[in-house]
């Protein structure tokens, strides 16, 4: 009810409910002003001084994300990844319990930004290792830019800003706006005969054209089948475009922020997949996901993904706004549990996926931390257990153009396989487990500062003497070192061949814990974390599986086509812990051939080089769509020829000590 003229004197006024109502109102919009006023509260992040003002209650990751400033937050502010780590300089906040900060922390003003009321005002330190990590990150990107730089000498990629001017229409010249811009696309080259156009850019045409003097910029997206155009804006503004590669690892996640200007990677940085606590392989993945949901395994993605994003973005100081062309790179259920498309059947037989070639995508239908107008390309995969990762590994190594016979395996959770030449192309995969990247293991971790990577033991004493990485103190062991352990254990007699210790060797090394054996790798006293590093009898036999599931991939598929190991000319190693793999103690735990060591090579991270290769051209998409369907995939799920090789292959090198002849001698 309003009143019709409440400027007018009414005699009435006092008893009528229209003005008593009116003034109430006024009076309870000026107390919910002063309770506005008083109920926020200054929050300023140090060292940069940056200050925004919050309601009481907000947390301090929102806060910080008020701020622009990204805090690693991968369990998505659900207090469970203790990552989101400030220091509380000034003031108070109201916390929640937690044991994911130590005392020590707690001490130190320690808090978990997204488990942190704000209260009252309050000056928030971000931590030195933050800023560390920070920087980090971007100096990452400049190594891997280095390492990069003419790879690919064309950039071509997905979604294209185009400049145009057009001309202004005139009574001669009376075409509508979308045929003006249409015209002046052909002009650039763009194919008009095959370009869409949907309803919010044919809503915003007239004002964008018109309102600086039809100099406008339009984002153009380029399918296979079809073109489209996504966005018109008005002038010819040069936005900076950035592009990611992103490598979806069952285990590790892996973030390229690139300048598609010229392809130089501006951060590049890795962090841990939270699906892996649905389980660590991609079998225990589809059933979480057929037991909780896809969108649940998608979201624990997402969140990862978007936190690893978010790093890159405030390390090289941009906005997820400029980000206008995704590659993504994962293993199939990988692909299926980001998209949130059904993957229970990749595990039923006969073994199929939804998809295989995906259509080019939009971040904004994903979920991606980018423009939601982003492109996104899918790396294709040939089979529900060798995906887009392997093609991107074959399009980087570029063996699939040469002559040579080929051998190539990316050694991570799942041990995928390839075999071939220019000519042909066999794959296969075998369950190597999570071992090899610390999954299963008491102290198995990635490659990061802290992981033993290289192991020596003295023969006599029995003490070990381990390289980490960083050279810092111990906090677990990577997959080069566990490689460098068991080839130790064994040599020195401290293991036999079937993965048993010995029981007769006194030493303070070695004695049990529970009820298995175990070898102390570093004392309390000696690591960072003040704990006994141990290797245990599970643990040496959850890594002799893993060898043996690689191993008997290799002499199976190697068999379907006819060949043995004297027949291949070369055989490389991807995946991440293989770049300090010693090749001598591979072979002496049977995890690779024993063949001429010149044969062997090692190319890191093929994935996401695959990715960030395709991510800069339409000619290497088109290649890795065409390598994917060149593969022929052989299923070792009811070959019976695999599971003998495994059987064999679960000793220390192998059963058959004829085929590790150095080994033997």
């Amino acid at each position: 009810m309003e009143c019709r003229d409440p400027n007018i004197y009414c005699k009435f006024r006092s008893s009528c409910p229209i003005w008593f109502m009116g003034k109430r109102k006024e009076g309870w919009e000026a107390e919910d002003a002063e309770r506005t006023a008083a109920a926020t509260h200054k929050v300023t992040f140090l060292p940069d001084a940056k200050t925004v003002t919050m309601p009481t209650g907000s947390t301090l990751l929102e806060a910080a994300q008020e701020a622009n400033l990204h805090v690693n937050a991968s369990c998505n502010g659900k207090g469970s990844c203790g990552k989101c780590k400030l220091v509380v300089a000034s003031g108070n906040v109201k916390t929640q319990p937690t044991p994911l900060l130590t005392d020590k922390e707690k001490e130190g003003g320690y808090v978990l930004a997204c488990q942190s009321q704000i209260i009252e005002n309050v000056s928030i330190k971000i931590p030195e290792e933050a800023i560390q990590r920070k920087l980090k990150i971007a100096g990452m990107g400049q190594t891997v830019s280095e390492k990069l730089k003419g790879l690919v000498t064309e950039i071509d990629p997905m979604l294209k800003q185009i400049q145009l001017a057009l001309s202004p229409p005139t009574l001669e010249d009376s075409v509508s706006d979308l045929d003006r811009l249409n015209r002046g696309l052909k002009k650039e080259g763009c194919d008009v005969a095959r370009l869409n156009v949907g309803i919010k850019v044919m809503r915003q045409l007239a004002e964008a054209v018109r309102r600086d003097n039809w100099n406008i910029t339009t984002s153009v997206i380029r399918r296979k089948c079809a073109n489209e155009i996504l966005e018109v804006r008005p002038g010819n503004d040069d936005q900076p475009s950035l592009g990611l590669a992103i490598d979806v690892g069952t285990t590790t996640i892996v973030v390229y922020l690139v300048d598609m200007a010229d392809g130089t990677v501006q951060a590049a940085t890795a962090g841990h997949n939270r699906q892996a606590d649905c389980g660590d392989d991609v079998i225990n993945r589809i059933v979480c996901a057929e037991k909780d949901g896809v969108k649940k395994l998608s979201r624990m993605a997402l969140a990862t993904i978007n936190s690893l994003i978010g790093e890159a973005l405030d390390s090289a100081g941009a906005k997820a706004e400029e980000i206008r062309n995704i590659v993504v790179s994962g293993n199939t259920t990988m692909a299926h549990l980001l998209l949130k498309i059904e993957p229970r059947y990749i595990r039923r037989d006969p073994y199929i996926p939804t998809v295989s070639d995906f259509p080019i995508l939009k971040a904004g239908e994903i979920g991606l931390k980018a423009n939601p107008i982003a492109a996104v390309f899918i790396m294709p995969g040939p089979a529900s257990y060798v995906g887009g990762d392997i093609v991107s590994g074959v399009l980087f190594t570029g063996f699939h153009r040469e002559a040579p016979t080929t051998l190539f395996i990316d050694i991570g959770t799942n041990g995928e396989i390839v075999l071939g030449n220019k000519d042909w192309l066999m794959t296969a995969a075998c369950s190597a487990g999570p071992a090899f990247e610390g999954g299963g293991i008491r102290w198995g971790m990635r490659a990061e500062e802290g992981a033993i990577e290289k192991v020596v033991i003295e023969p006599q004493t029995l003490k070990p003497e381990l390289s980490t990485v960083g050279d810092a103190p111990a906090r677990g062991i990577c997959g080069s070192g566990m490689i460098d352990l068991i080839a130790e254990l064994l040599q020195t007699g401290i293991v036999d061949r079937s993965g048993q210790f010995s029981k007769e060797l006194e030493n303070d090394r070695i004695h049990k814990i529970g009820d298995e054996w175990a070898y102390f790798l570093a004392f309390a006293e000696e690591t960072e974390l003040n704990e006994d590093i141990v290797f245990t009898e599970s643990d040496l036999k959850n890594l002799i599986y893993s060898k043996g599931a690689v191993y008997a991939g290799f002499t199976t598929l190697l068999g379907e086509a006819g060949l043995d190991f004297s027949m291949v000319d070369r055989i490389i190693i991807t995946g991440g812990f293989g770049q300090y793999l010693n090749i001598d103690k591979a072979v002496a735990i049977g995890l690779l051939p024993d063949i001429d060591h010149n044969k062997f090579t090692y190319m890191g991270n093929s994935s996401i080089v695959g990715a960030y290769m395709a991510l800069l051209s339409t000619a290497y998409r088109q290649e890795a769509r065409e390598i994917c369907n060149n593969m022929t995939y052989v299923d070792f799920s009811s070959n019976p020829r695999y599971m003998d090789e495994f059987t064999s292959a679960l000793f220390l090198p192998h059963t058959d000590l004829e085929k590790f002849p150095s080994v033997e001698k």
